[in-house]
């Protein structure tokens, strides 16, 4: 067995691990509140130390929120992907589906964990931190597609921000219907009404 292997099978192992404690975690939150659970609670919970636990997740946050950090890179990727003749606004709204494809494949799930996220300031505060990082990843990526005159790197970042505020505005009201709303619809929507007359 090569050395790669090895590391792919613990990459493996470790990925599992993460994924039972963040179920594990969603649960607890869900069942006792976000801010009644302290991560020893989290530990015993899934049945190990508390150093243990938080070598997977540096705190209670990250454990609802590290979903987020991926998200990222996936819609740079698509975006990167959308054909050179796609505007920006078009080519933003598409890769996005990325990000709703999780709410269209598991809605009840996700219905839970954004409620506990807009339930909860701390991690809704650290929620719009992370997307907020995501405004020069998306405008490089949009500055990448096409290799004809782009706009300022300012204008990219608009375009980008406006996206996710779209993204956020049509999760809210998804959320809000307790998850009846077509969440695609409700993007299509949110974009509609900004989008270049």
């Amino acid at each position: 067995m090569t050395g790669a292997a090895r590391t792919t099978t613990r990459e493996i192992a470790r990925a599992a691990v993460r994924a039972e404690l963040a179920e594990v975690a969603l649960d607890l939150f869900c069942r006792d509140g976000f801010d009644n659970v302290t991560t020893h609670d989290l530990a015993a919970a899934a049945g190990v130390s508390r150093s243990t636990f938080l070598r997977y997740f540096g705190s209670k946050e990250d454990v609802v929120l590290s979903a987020i950090d991926a998200r990222a890179d996936r819609v740079a990727d698509a975006l990167r992907a959308r054909p050179a003749d796609e505007d920006d606004w078009t080519a933003i709204r598409n890769a996005l589906n990325t990000v709703i494809e999780v709410y269209r494949q598991n809605p009840a799930k996700a219905l839970i964990m954004t409620r506990l996220i807009t339930d909860t300031p701390a991690l809704w505060a650290r929620q719009i931190e992370k997307q907020h990082s995501w405004h020069p990843l998306l405008a490089e990526a949009l500055a990448e597609r096409t290799a004809s005159t782009r706009p300022s790197a300012l204008a990219l970042q608009v375009r980008a921000a406006a996206g996710l505020l779209c993204l956020n505005t049509a999760i809210g009201h998804w959320t809000a219907s307790g998850g009846e709303l077509d969440l695609v619809a409700l993007l299509d929507e949110a974009f509609a009404a900004l989008a270049p007359r």
